[in-house]
């Protein structure tokens, strides 16, 4: 039997990691494989999407550590709406013209964050602008050539199998947050009802 060759995970280095205060993500291809289903359901159109319960937890530690998240893609869907909710996203912004620069410029004015503070994790053309301008451009392992050329920081797994999750955890650790993150969440779970 082969044995198993562990992955190293991607660094960030720490003081770029705690000048992030926003952490914005794309949908397809980032939060999912890219995949959609379409679908009629009695006449009403129906659009699936499967995401990572992984990478869910991953934003979830990023809420608790108090960075604020978005989510900017460039289709409109009611799953990425629910996910959302679920995830306690702080900015959904689904705009189907996928424009995303001006999209997170307004965001960045209301909120009063400078572009340096943001980190974006994408993978396709359509995130190559907000990329381009942000302090933490990230790209996921499915990434495209174009993506991958502007990204500071690469990441190993592909888009709806661990790619966020990866991020996080290695955006968390180099703000030195990660390992109290977890042992919170694991007391929590441990105490009796």
């Amino acid at each position: 039997m082969t044995p198993l060759t562990l992955v190293s995970a991607p660094t960030i280095e720490p003081a770029l990691a705690r000048r992030v205060r926003l952490v914005c993500f794309d949908v397809d291809g980032v939060l999912t494989d890219g995949g959609i289903i379409l679908g009629d359901a009695g006449g009403a159109r129906v659009e699936l999407k499967r995401y990572d319960i992984q990478d869910g937890l991953g934003i979830t530690f990023l809420r608790q550590a108090g960075l604020r998240t978005a989510i900017i893609t460039g289709r409109e869907s009611q799953s990425v709406a629910l996910r959302a909710a679920e995830l306690q996203i702080d900015d959904v912004i689904q705009d189907r013209r996928a424009r995303k620069v001006p999209a997170l410029g307004a965001l960045l004015d209301r909120l009063g964050i400078g572009w340096d503070a943001v980190a974006f994790v994408g993978d396709d053309l359509p995130d190559l602008g907000a990329l381009r301008r942000v302090g933490l451009p990230v790209a996921v392992g499915n990434a495209t050539a174009e993506v991958r050329a502007v990204a500071t920081l690469q990441l190993t797994r592909t888009g709806g199998a661990g790619a966020v999750r990866e991020f996080c955890e290695a955006l968390l650790r180099a703000r030195g947050e990660w390992d109290g993150l977890v042992e919170t969440y694991v007391r929590a779970r441990e105490e009796a009802v």
